[in-house]
């Protein structure tokens, strides 16, 4: 068997009857690599090619991978809805069982009227907060909130206190907004703040007073709860109220609302968390 030669420079020679054929690294004719620059050097690789240069949209960055479209059909098209509905206040269910929301946070000023109980109220204020909103009670009866303001406020005014007629400018905006909650009996007084864009007022009347037309009047949403047949007759009145609507008026059950404008009406039934139902309590119509 031929035994290979060991070349000055470090490669090896081609054996006997292995004419002109080398091994890798030889440096040597017939082995196919570049004769290296000097002894026991290797020849230097050649760099590879550069990648041409990617196509950049100025402003948009350079273009992203390629892939195959998606593409579904229309008949699919159900398939993607989500199930949300309006933005707002999750106040309760409708009849059929559907979540009635409260949009309180808006652009323009936006009045409420509830002629119903505290329960509701509170219930609403502390659905405000977990929206990220700031709420502002201005009342003459701050034990009935003092306990729903301490749980709320955790580390945090969330929910502030004031004396009727004093309440101060509250700064609302897109990223802070602010409910204000009137709870200054049966004659509020004309309030120092009033609606403003990301600030809305729910004013709250345990039962009709002589205010109250006026109160309807400007408010866009009214919310109404067991009232006597007679305070049924006069609110149908103002508000343009079917007769049917002003006959359930007066039985109604504890927690049930008749939201409504001049134009729409929808009873909804406001059913407590379990953390509600630890800091109010049941639904009731009676403070």
């Amino acid at each position: 068997m031929a035994t290979p030669t060991t070349a000055p420079n470090g490669g090896v020679f081609p054996g006997p009857g292995v004419p002109g054929q080398g091994f890798p690294g030889s440096g040597l004719p017939g082995s196919g690599l570049p004769t290296a620059g000097g002894p026991g050097q290797l020849p230097e690789p050649e760099p590879a090619p550069a990648p041409p240069p990617r196509k950049q949209w100025y402003g948009f960055g350079l273009l992203g991978p390629r892939r195959q479209r998606h593409e579904v059909p229309p008949e699919q098209f159900e398939s993607l809805a989500l199930p949300i509905g309006d933005d707002g206040i999750v106040i309760g269910a409708d009849g059929q069982g559907q979540p009635a929301v409260l949009g309180l946070h808006r652009p323009t000023p936006f009045n409420v009227l509830l002629v119903g109980g505290l329960w509701t109220a509170q219930v609403i204020g502390l659905r405000a907060v977990a929206t990220g909103a700031r709420v502002t009670v201005e009342t003459g009866r701050q034990q009935m909130w003092t306990t729903l303001a301490q749980a709320a406020n955790n580390n945090q005014q969330c929910i502030t206190l004031h004396d009727v007629g004093r309440v101060p400018p509250q700064g609302a905006s897109v990223s802070s907004p602010v409910l204000v909650i009137r709870d200054a009996g049966m004659r509020p007084p004309r309030g120092r703040v009033t609606a403003a864009p990301w600030q809305s007022v729910l004013t709250l009347l345990p039962y009709l007073s002589p205010v109250a037309p006026r109160l309807m009047e400007n408010a866009g949403l009214v919310g109404v709860q067991r009232v006597s047949p007679d305070e049924a007759q006069q609110i149908g009145r103002i508000m343009g109220l079917p007769e049917v609507d002003v006959s359930a008026l007066s039985t109604l059950a504890d927690g049930v609302t008749l939201w409504c404008t001049r134009h729409a009406r929808l009873y909804v039934a406001t059913q407590p968390t379990d953390a509600e139902s630890g800091l109010l309590g049941a639904p009731r119509r009676m403070d």
